[in-house]
């Protein structure tokens, strides 16, 4: 990296230019439509396009990063007393906060001034003494923990969701219990307290939920690097950023995040950070060495903590950590978002509308019943008491309050198991996301690769050798002038750097700071013999380090050891450029030959020398990376930024190749059976890479990404489509999963059969320009894809074009061209070794291998299903069975059979513990042999399940509870189910011969009769509906396949429930309850069977006529 000696400063002309045109565009702390702040000047071009390339189309809400409502990019200090008070309170800073940054005047001294006021030197950093002690005095460099508004998580957990329809059930028992009673009902005060503790147990296992799945995804946060170079001892070492103090020298890359507030003391000249986690806006801010500005937050040559370093590299001192930081200052300064809710959230929060709006109307069919045509009809049966018992008895029958607690206990344990799967999840929705996804478009190097680089073989235009035979004759003392060339190239035209801490190592087993290509390149050359004098003889005045859009890397060099003046006294300097073939070799003109160890010129005989070349080694896989020189007289300052303008608009032209490197990656171990994997799960896995074609296709059949020894199709084959005419005949089917296409009306389209589109295609970045939209239509039909020599931009329009098809798209990728992509996904995977940048700009980050997608997609489908199954379970008896008593009791007038305390039981305790039990089923088949869901059509409960709970499973139980019933009642009492029916005020003293008191025993047995038949019918239910296809003798709880011991648990603690209810004389006073006969505990148990047996026969004739009608509606 240059040091500061290298750049000259501008003139004073060009210092006022910079400083006019900054304050004309004052950058302030709301949107603005002018792009001023990041334009050139007038005739000067872009240094690289990759300073657009990592744009993003949308704006990030990371969890760690500041809310969107309170981003800013810097202030105006000079102007903020004359804001207007109409703007948003929320996107201003404390006046404290004004303050305090208007102080510092870290961008306006001279590097030596602030090395000297830190104590600290840009070559040896501070000495780790100072360092500790420092860290002891200022603390951490961590963002102050933004406290919970606990009063308001409290009120929503006591308030929201079914809890506010509950608080009304208290205040109508409250009221039932006085004035309305006299004398006042104590069994009303009983239910209102009850009530009241069903509330508080939600909130609490909400509030517990909450804590619990906080804490497991902040020890996985844990786990997340958080590293910088850092100078320390006169040693540049790899540090926890957390340790970073005031006067540490950092090194910062294209990729980083920048770990503290820095001043820039040198930078590659075309250094630029992305500032949106701060700003909101997409404009990225060109670093500087100068001061540009009079404000500390508007100056570029302060590198702000949090920013992401999207081109180039530099070195700077820390002056800000932790809170004192400006991303710490905002953190303190601003509220907590309310977060947006999550996919889950939002089908539960549907569900819940579906039932309140059903209770309500409910409740009001029953009070307008009783108003029009109870009280009048029948005016001593059902007094203003007993009528709001009734409505409140529909409320609690038809909401289920264990739904909560069930939802609660989910998330908990889909939070641990993503711990134990080394899978970090942003939220908890990603991975329920994943379980829609049906595009995956992976990245290459770092990703489906080890990214663990070597050289694995050498060449020249005429000639390849072996790694072995280069290295031999690179070390001799007479090798050629070629040779020696090569190993100059390969070590000056580098950025990495052995790690001091293992540089006693063999070089082999020595740990290397710097990308992995170059990491390659440079073990290569320091295996052949060191290159520290070389370095030192030929040191470095400019670079334009390598990004993905212009793909090579540029140094130049002084080849003498004087200081080198910044007005060009030595006529020539020599250039090192290294990259991809096919963008470097347009501008080569001649190339050293090791035939004649001359330069000879690149004639049309070369070039196809070259390219065959290209593609021996293309074809086994190997990355090809070019080595070019050229001599150049510059005509600008050597460093300013019209150098640079220079250098890339005339210095690569004339180039002389040297030579070639053959760079083998090896996949990642795991990656074949993750594509596959994936592919049976419905998941169409696309390669979307920066690289070689050629070597792309040879990693995708490595790795399973193509199959078939057939080509794929290229560009020429979607334009014969196009031309065909047809492709309006392309459909999507809409019971099949997404990869699934097919042509209508056509046999074949030129020499394509039929089935063409489910095979392979390969286009290059080139050929995606060209592409139109009726082209993509085809694109976007292939089984397998790859896509090579793609720029960020590219890859970009190649996740919205799936988009728009309606696909859900996950994007893989590591790197910083993979940032926009992954944004723009609806889930970013990033692997945990992947750059800072890539990483802020996922959904979710793998910590361990690459495999923990597939746990990822099949949890998220996992989670979903078992979602269901509790839902499907809770519906029958804690909402079907328990109203159609109520609405006996209103409209045919029979005894209520069911109390709304025994109501409450079946709802909260004793369906609860049965339900925690699906929480924990395991996939009833494989999950991945699924397709994706449909997340628009697909909901959490749809019409098949209301079917499954209320129309099948829920009618069983009502017809059979109420059988019980009247089977008391007839057997115990003598009287019949006929004289029960349209009986109203009738069931009073003297009915049937019995007192009053009497009557009322018969009844409350009756009902803890109904009670314990739905508890012991719930057992039948929880064993069928673990179990959407199987049967129960092919995966009962017990055996291991299928094992789940939480089944039968959940069923003993259910019935333990309806025995203390049932025979606690204390409950028994209060609430009403009675103990109940023997025989009428053990009847159930066979109607339970017969439950049972009547969901068995449905999932047979499911099996055996899959396309049958019962299959169709089969939930």
């Amino acid at each position: 990296m240059a040091g500061p000696d290298y750049y000259a400063p501008k003139d004073a002309d060009a210092d006022q230019e910079m400083e006019s045109d900054e304050k004309q565009a004052r950058i302030r702390f709301h949107d603005r439509s002018d792009d001023v702040a990041t334009q050139t000047g007038p005739g000067r071009q872009k240094r690289t396009m990759s300073r657009d390339s990592i744009r993003r189309r949308s704006m990030s809400a990371a969890n760690t990063g500041i809310p969107l409502e309170f981003r800013t990019l810097s202030i105006g200090l000079s102007e903020s007393k004359q804001m207007s008070h109409d703007d948003d309170k929320k996107e201003k800073l404390k006046s404290e906060e004004l303050d305090y940054f208007a102080g510092l005047n870290f961008h306006s001294l001279a590097p030596d001034q602030i090395l000297k006021t830190l104590n600290t030197s840009e070559k040896h950093g501070l000495d780790a003494t100072t360092a500790a002690a420092s860290l002891e005095r200022d603390g951490t460099n961590t963002l102050p923990k933004v406290r919970d508004q606990f009063w308001r998580k409290i009120f929503w957990y006591i308030f929201g969701g079914f809890c506010s329809v509950l608080w009304f059930g208290v205040i109508v028992f409250f009221l039932c219990w006085q004035p309305l009673s006299s004398p006042p009902s104590i069994p009303n005060l009983a239910m209102a307290i009850m009530v009241i503790i069903v509330i508080l147990l939600q909130a609490s296992f909400s509030a517990f939920q909450d804590w619990s799945t906080r804490r497991v995804m902040n020890s996985i946060l844990d786990l997340l690097p958080a590293e910088a170079i850092v100078v320390r001892d006169g040693q540049p070492k790899k540090m926890p950023a957390a340790e970073l103090v005031a006067g540490d020298i950092v090194q910062i890359s294209i990729g980083n995040k920048v770990p503290a507030d820095l001043r820039l003391l040198s930078t590659s000249g075309d250094v630029r950070f992305d500032r949106s986690v701060l700003t909101g806006e997409p404009d990225e801010i060109e670093g500087s060495v100068n001061c540009t500005n009079d404000s500390f937050l508007e100056s570029r040559n302060i590198a702000l903590m949090g920013t992401l370093v999207t081109n180039g590299n530099g070195t700077g001192v820390v002056v800000l950590t932790g809170g004192n930081s400006v991303m710490g200052r905002i953190a303190k300064a601003t509220s907590a978002i309310k977060a947006k809710p999550t996919l889950i959230q939002q089908e539960i929060s549907r569900f819940i509308r579906i039932i309140v709006c059903l209770t309500v109307c409910l409740a009001l069919l029953i009070l307008l019943a009783w108003v029009g045509w109870v009280r009048i009809k029948h005016p001593g049966y059902m007094t203003v008491v007993a009528m709001l018992n009734n409505v409140m008895g529909t409320i609690v029958a038809f909401i289920p309050e264990g739904l909560p607690i069930g939802v609660a206990l989910t998330l908990m344990m889909v939070a641990n198991r993503m711990k134990a799967a080394n899978i970090l999840p942003k939220g908890l929705a990603t991975v329920e996301t994943l379980g829609c996804v049906n595009v995956l478009c992976s990245d290459k190097t770092g990703t489906l690769t080890e990214n663990k680089m070597v050289v694995s073989s050498t060449s020249f235009v005429d000639k390849q050798y072996s790694v072995e035979e280069t290295l031999d004759i690179m070390r001799r003392p007479d090798a050629p002038e070629i040779f020696s060339e090569y190993h100059k190239a390969a070590l000056l035209c580098n950025d990495s750097a052995f790690d001091p801490l293992t540089i006693n190592l063999p070089i082999a087993k020595r740990e290397i700071h710097g990308n992995a290509t170059d990491a390659a390149v440079f073990r290569f050359a320091e295996t052949a013999k060191s290159g520290e004098t070389l370095r030192a003889s030929n040191p470095r005045v400019f670079q334009i380090p390598f990004n993905s859009k212009n793909k090579w890397m540029l140094t130049m060099h002084s080849s003498n050891n004087s200081n080198q003046s910044t007005e060009v006294k030595t006529p020539e300097y020599v250039v090192y450029v290294k990259g991809a073939p096919d963008i470097l070799l347009p501008k080569c003109s001649t190339y050293f030959s090791v035939d004649t160890n001359n330069v000879e010129p690149l004639d049309e005989k070369s070039k196809k020398l070259f390219s065959a070349l290209q593609e021996r080694l293309a074809q086994k896989a190997e990355r090809v990376i070019i080595l070019c020189q050229r001599l150049y007289t510059p005509k600008e300052i050597v460093g300013s930024n019209y150098f640079g303008d220079e250098i890339t608009r005339e210095c690569l032209q004339d180039l002389t190749i040297i030579g070639v490197f053959g760079i083998m990656d090896p996949p990642r171990p795991e990656t074949a059976h993750t594509v596959e994997c994936c592919r049976r799960a419905g998941i169409r896995f696309f390669m979307v890479t920066g690289d070689f074609g050629t070597t792309a296709v040879a990693v995708a059949r490595q790795v399973g990404i193509i199959t078939g020894e057939v080509e794929p199709h290229q560009y020429e084959d979607i334009v014969k489509i196009r031309n065909s005419k047809i492709t309006g005949d392309l459909v999507k089917l809409d019971d099949k999963p997404e990869s699934k296409r097919c042509w209508k009306s056509k046999a074949s389209v030129g020499n394509l059969p039929l089935d063409a589109f489910q095979g392979s295609l390969v286009l290059d970045g080139a050929s995606l320009s060209k592409l139109t939209a009726e082209d993509w239509e085809v694109v976007c039909s292939y089984r397998e894809i790859v896509f090579a020599r793609t720029t960020p931009e590219q890859k970009l329009r190649i996740v919205n074009e799936f988009k728009n098809r309606e696909n859900v798209v996950a994007v893989t990728g590591d790197g910083v061209n993979d940032a926009p992509a992954l944004r723009a996904a609806h889930v970013g995977v990033a692997v945990v070794s992947g750059s800072d940048v890539a990483i802020e700009a996922a959904d979710l980050v793998l910590l361990d291998k690459f495999d923990s997608i597939v746990d990822a997609v099949r949890l998220g489908r996992l989670v979903f299903q078992n979602l269901q199954k509790m839902i499907s379970y809770l519906l029958p008896a804690g909402s079907w069975s328990e109203i159609w008593p109520v609405l006996l009791n209103v409209f045919v007038g029979v005894p209520l059979p069911l109390s709304s305390f025994l109501m409450i039981i079946i709802c909260v305790f004793t369906d609860v513990f049965s339900s925690m039990a699906l929480i924990m089923e395991q996939e009833e088949f494989d999950l991945l042999s699924l397709p994706p869901r449909n997340h628009k059509r697909d909901h959490l409960i749809n019409l098949k399940i209301y079917a499954q709970s209320y129309l099948f499973i829920g009618v069983m139980e009502t017809v059979m509870a109420h059988a019980m019933f009247f089977l008391y009642m007839y057997q115990e009492a003598g009287i019949p189910m006929r004289s029960l029916l349209k009986l109203f005020e009738g069931y009073t003293e003297g009915f049937y011969g019995y007192t009053q008191a009497e009557l009322t025993h018969f009844n409350n047995v009756g009902q803890c009769v109904y009670f314990v038949t739905l508890v012991i019918l719930q057992w039948g239910n929880l064993l069928s509906i673990r179990n959407k296809r199987l049967s129960i003798t092919q995966a009962d709880p017990i055996r291991k396949a299928h094992r789940n011991l939480w089944i039968p648990c959940g069923a003993l603690v259910a019935f333990c429930i309806a025995i203390f209810v049932t025979e606690t004389p204390a409950i028994q006073d209060v609430f009403g309850t009675a103990a109940v006969p023997i025989k009428h505990w053990l009847i159930p148990l066979g109607l339970a069977t017969a439950l049972l047996t009547m969901d068995e026969i449905r999932k047979l004739l499911v099996r055996l006529f899959p396309k049958g009608p019962v299959a169709r509606i089969a939930w």
